[in-house]
């Protein structure tokens, strides 16, 4: 089920009333929310329930006898071994087994004219796999180390790994965050509903308005790239750009604000990555859910940078070949994700300054030029990573690059003929409407996060007109609906 979809709209609510008024027992609301989850998973297809069940169940098992054999450091090193090898093993299996067989027969016809035919298989890619996957795995690591106690609520657990909010593309949610939540009474709070409404607006707003419209003429654009002209192929990288990130935290702003509407706080998932300062930043800043997973689950236990420079290098080229394979069985993502991998290390070995945690511009209206310099080169290098993310092969990410730094550059005159016919204007100022928002907003968890001391908190009449424009531009200037880029993932 999408949530830009009129049968989310009309799921939502229904939800919401059974879930508060219907029964206020904690164990009722949480059989709800497992329910609830699996209507909406199983709206794609309900065969897939049987898989997401059975992870759970095994991540859940797997719970109760490392507690059952606590003190027991070989049994419980089993039972973790066994429960990761299998959640793994289903992963591999339905993303990565036609990939992985391609490729060899590809390998064994061309040195041995072998060919692999009768093993070849059409396997189709639940949605969600890989975030609900690592949202189990978690669980059972943070158990084994001794983070976690397990629970014995088996409803609780299932809610924890299928709450439909950010079941089939995030946030990544830690067991230490999500499940006490369900594991305690929760009361309806009209404020932080209403935030979530807000959220939720603005996520709308990010993944029709600018997402969808972006795409129609980055589609066009890849589409015949071979005979576009290197202006054209800068805006289409561009439009790319922004395209990924309004769906993909569009997609995260709306399930955030959605869990809050059931009294349940989701990590923080996006915090303004194009306005960070170095790509170290941009990285703690844009999917923050996936990159602190594979930081706390593969980059610290590898030694994370308490090593020397050459096995911290290697580190990092592990962890983001793992982030490239993560987002697809495709080459194009492990060249991707060694790309920033190459940048990381880059930063690491000249001893760039990396530590951009605070908000850029703090206190000021404007960044200042040094900022605006480090922001820019930051977003060009976002972009040219963005190129290969988009690419269906290599060849053909190397072949935009090389048509974008073309002589055709110049010619502005072609380029203006056929950017004109992509029509795209309305979504450039949409792009800009977005940025001024967010820059304005950059100390806040979300762009219609507002404070009660602020301008526009303390004038209702303005708060509801953005409300209004905003609604008003989602119905009437919407894209064609689509699926959000990140359920392929």
């Amino acid at each position: 089920m999408l949530f830009n979809s009129i049968e989310f709209l009309a799921f939502l609510p229904i939800v919401f009333i059974l879930y508060w008024f219907v029964s206020s027992k904690r164990e009722w609301q949480n059989s709800l929310v497992v329910v609830a989850s699996y209507i909406f998973y199983g709206w794609w297809d309900w065969r897939f329930l049987l898989l997401i069940a059975f992870t759970s169940l095994c991540s859940y098992l797997s719970g109760l006898l490392l507690s059952r054999y606590e003190g027991r450091r070989r049994a419980q090193q089993a039972v973790s071994a066994g429960n990761i090898i299998i959640n793994l093993a289903i992963l591999c299996v339905f993303k990565y087994y036609n990939f992985f067989v391609e490729n060899l027969d590809a390998l064994l016809g061309g040195l041995m004219g072998i060919h692999l035919d009768w093993v070849t298989r059409d396997i189709i890619l639940p949605v969600g796999i890989s975030f609900y996957t690592f949202q189990a795995l978690s669980y059972t690591i943070d158990v084994y180390q001794h983070r976690l106690r397990p629970t014995r609520g088996i409803i609780e657990f299932f809610a924890y790994i299928s709450f439909f909010p950010q079941l089939v593309a995030g946030p990544i949610e830690r067991a230490t965050n999500l499940l006490p939540q369900f594991q305690r009474a929760r009361r309806f709070d009209e404020s932080q509903a209403i935030d979530g409404l807000r959220q939720m607006l603005w996520g709308f707003f990010k993944k029709m308005v600018i997402a969808d419209n972006c795409a129609v003429a980055v589609n066009k654009i890849w589409a015949g790239y071979a005979d576009e002209t290197g202006l054209v192929l800068l805006v289409g990288a561009v439009l790319f750009t922004f395209q990924i990130y309004c769906d993909f935290s569009g997609y995260s702003d709306i399930a955030i604000g959605c869990a809050r509407l059931f009294g349940i706080r989701l990590m923080r998932n996006f915090d303004y990555p194009y306005f960070s300062r170095s790509i170290p930043e941009f990285w703690r800043r844009w999917h923050i859910s996936l990159t602190t997973w594979l930081r706390d689950y593969i980059y610290f236990p590898l030694g994370g940078s308490r090593c020397n420079m050459r096995k911290v290098i290697r580190n990092l080229f592990i962890v983001w070949a793992v982030s490239g394979l993560w987002h697809g069985a495709n080459w194009t993502f492990v060249c991707w994700g060694l790309y920033h991998g190459t940048l990381l290390a880059i930063y690491r070995l000249a001893g760039f300054n990396t530590k951009h945690d605070a908000v850029v511009a703090r206190g000021r209206l404007l960044p200042s030029v040094k900022e605006l310099w480090q922001m820019c080169y930051t977003f060009a290098l976002a972009v040219i990573g963005w190129i290969i993310f988009r690419a269906e092969s290599l060849s053909d990410a190397l072949h935009y690059m090389q048509g974008m730094c073309s002589r055709t550059m110049l010619d502005f005159s072609t380029s203006m003929a056929r950017l004109g016919g992509l029509d795209f204007s309305k979504t450039a100022l949409a792009i800009g409407v977005m940025l001024v928002c967010e820059w304005l907003q950059r100390d806040k968890q979300h762009a219609l996060q507002f404070s009660d001391g602020g301008f526009v908190g303390r004038h209702v009449v303005v708060r509801y007109a953005i409300y209004f424009v905003l609604i008003m531009a989602t119905m009437t200037f919407a894209g064609s609906q689509s699926e959000f880029i990140y359920f392929q993932f």
